[in-house]
């Protein structure tokens, strides 16, 4: 209908927006089934293969935290919950305190902060020029999602699933789920913060010294 009308200022917008707000109608129930049924499956899977779900999961949401895409709206879309919601946890921790720890020789304390507090999605540009320099964080998230599936137990719900460090949103949703103790503290400060800066920078230093990555290659601008 664009430009059909002398008014199609008014009417183009309207049409776009009922038909689009009809489709929505029509494919909602379809959706929601679908998104509700992955989480059940998933979340179930979790409990009877904890092992190989906490990788899987931990890998999975942490890729999807950096890729410019809601993993937080994924891991609520789905209803992800339980010792899912925890593998998601630390899978997105392990991306941005990863990625936090090892640019640290580009960007300094700035980095930290951004990155570490803010989103590991800032080296979206610098992953998309060089890949390699994704596989130390993800590598450190593939460590401690069945860590904390099979030992730890970390449960976490929701949204805050998949925030990661991000205003300590996923850690702050471990306490609330888990309460405030000592299995939850010591989780998350081994599978949130401590192990993905040592494996990450670990990782990352075995591969500058075999040539794949190189000073420069997670350069920010900040």
């Amino acid at each position: 209908v664009s430009k059909a009308t002398k008014v199609d200022i008014l009417v183009t917008p309207a049409v776009t927006l009922g038909v689009g707000g009809f489709v929505a109608m029509l494919l909602c129930p379809a959706v929601s089934w679908c998104m509700y049924w992955i989480g059940d499956f998933v979340n179930y899977a979790t409990t009877i293969m904890p092992f190989f779900m906490g990788i899987i999961i931990s890998v999975v949401v942490g890729i999807v935290l950096t890729l410019p895409i809601s993993s937080a709206a994924l891991c609520a879309m789905i209803g992800i919950t339980g010792l899912a919601g925890g593998a998601a946890t630390v899978g997105c921790c392990a991306q941005m305190i990863g990625f936090a720890v090892i640019s640290f020789r580009e960007n300094k304390w700035g980095g930290v902060v951004a990155q570490g507090l803010g989103t590991s999605m800032l080296q979206m540009g610098n992953i998309v020029k060089k890949p390699i320099i994704w596989l130390a964080p993800t590598l450190a998230g593939a460590v401690v999602g069945p860590i904390s599936t099979c030992i730890f137990k970390l449960e976490c719900t929701g949204v805050s699933a998949g925030m990661g460090t991000c205003g300590m949103v996923g850690p702050i949703g471990v306490f609330a789920d888990m309460g405030f103790n000592l299995t939850s503290i010591l989780g998350v400060l081994l599978l949130c913060i401590v192990l993905p800066a040592v494996l990450s920078l670990a990782f990352n230093e075995i591969m500058r010294k075999l040539g794949w990555v190189k000073t420069g290659d997670m350069q920010l601008d900040l």
